[in-house]
């Protein structure tokens, strides 16, 4: 099925499909004494991250990435749960499929969220509201799990859109509307904007969609380099990239943050080691042999480093793999200061390699 250009309308139809607390809203299927409770997916120790949290816990201001110790401290009734990658994946699979029960162009972004494009979809439905409608339907009959949509003419509004309505909502942006909703919404709230972007911009005067809108091309590619002519057009509610089907994995990379900290060289090679043989089992099964790996250290006040190699020919052994990381590692030492993170990727795949996979950068947790 070839990618459209438009629809009969002229407009091209992109739903945003995004699982609501997905990692949460699975712990709680499968227990039901954690229904109705506040849930945070991850690890409760000192050095623990929150991976998900459920909405009862985002009531207490509880959100991904944030440190358990703060969550803790936000929600002290809060429940911690082991993550449950395998299972988390395999839902994603089944949820992918009914995606490609309306359409052959699915761009995923991570497990529980993906791009659809229903210009044209198996089904002939002329409406996308109700393709998404239909979706999220088969969604919840097949996993007993909500999920949030968002429907527009492009891949910006669409992402916007669908966290209008959450959880367990959708809401559309017309062509109609895009422009004006783009103008109302403050800057931090841009899908592609982050923290020190959006810093960045206010400093220069633009709080919101309407006041990016006012700034000439030329005045924002000069601040923003490459991304300027992206901030033009989305400010007036144009985007013209394509669902991609055919997603190229980037890389491949897995890291651990420590309890203890780590101050020995010895000892840090014995924490990289599992991380580097997670790394090589999924990315020997995928046939992914990188020229590239790269190391990444984040030190006990949470600077990071990052140091790469790229070798004359892909890495094909566990052997190769790991005197390229160690290489890499030994040098950092002796460190004046702990060290709390260890991470290794692998990138720059064989071009056979590359053809064979659709997926885009998958982070391995351990």
């Amino acid at each position: 099925m070839a990618e459209p250009e438009v629809g009969q309308d002229g407009i091209r139809k992109i739903i945003h499909v995004d699982m609501d607390a997905f990692f949460a809203s699975v712990e709680q299927r499968d227990d039901p004494a954690l229904r109705g409770k506040p849930v945070a997916v991850g690890g409760a120790k000192k050095r623990g991250v929150v991976a998900a949290a459920s909405y009862e816990a985002r009531q207490f201001g509880v959100r991904s990435a944030m440190p358990s110790v703060t969550a803790a401290r936000k929600c002290p009734e809060l429940i911690f749960v082991k993550p449950r990658f395998e299972v988390y994946k395999s839902v994603s699979a089944q949820i992918h499929e009914i995606f490609g029960e309306y359409t052959a162009l699915i761009e995923p972004l991570s497990l529980d969220e993906a791009y659809l494009d229903v210009t044209e979809n198996f089904k002939g439905m002329a409406i996308a509201s109700e393709i998404a409608e239909a979706i999220r339907a088969r969604i919840f009959e097949v996993t007993g799990l909500t999920a949030s949509a968002g429907i527009s003419y492009n891949k910006f509004l669409a992402k916007m859109a669908s966290g209008h309505n959450k959880p367990n909502g959708q809401f559309v942006i017309t062509p109609a509307k895009g422009p004006a909703f783009v103008e109302t919404l403050p800057i931090e709230k841009f899908h592609g904007i982050g923290p020190a972007t959006a810093a960045r911009m206010k400093a220069l005067g633009i709080q919101t969609g309407a006041d990016l809108k006012a700034k000439p091309l030329p005045f924002l590619q000069e601040k923003f380099r490459s991304s300027g002519s992206y901030y033009y057009w989305i400010a007036r509610g144009v985007d013209h990239r394509r669902v991609k089907a055919d997603r190229i994995r980037k890389s491949v990379g897995g890291e651990n943050t420590f309890f203890d900290d780590v101050h020995a060289l010895s000892e840090a090679r014995e924490k990289l080691a599992p991380i580097i043989d997670k790394v090589w089992r999924h990315a020997e099964a995928k046939a992914l042999y990188g020229r590239t790996l790269t190391l990444k250290v984040k030190y006990s006040d949470f600077e990071i480093i990052t140091r790469s190699r790229t070798m004359p020919h892909a890495l094909r052994t566990l052997g190769e793999v790991e005197a390229v990381a160690h290489a890499l590692l030994d040098p950092v030492f002796p460190v004046a200061k702990g060290i709390r993170l260890l991470g290794v990727s692998l990138s720059g795949f064989a071009e056979s390699s590359e053809r064979e996979n659709n997926a885009e950068q998958l982070s391995l947790a351990l």
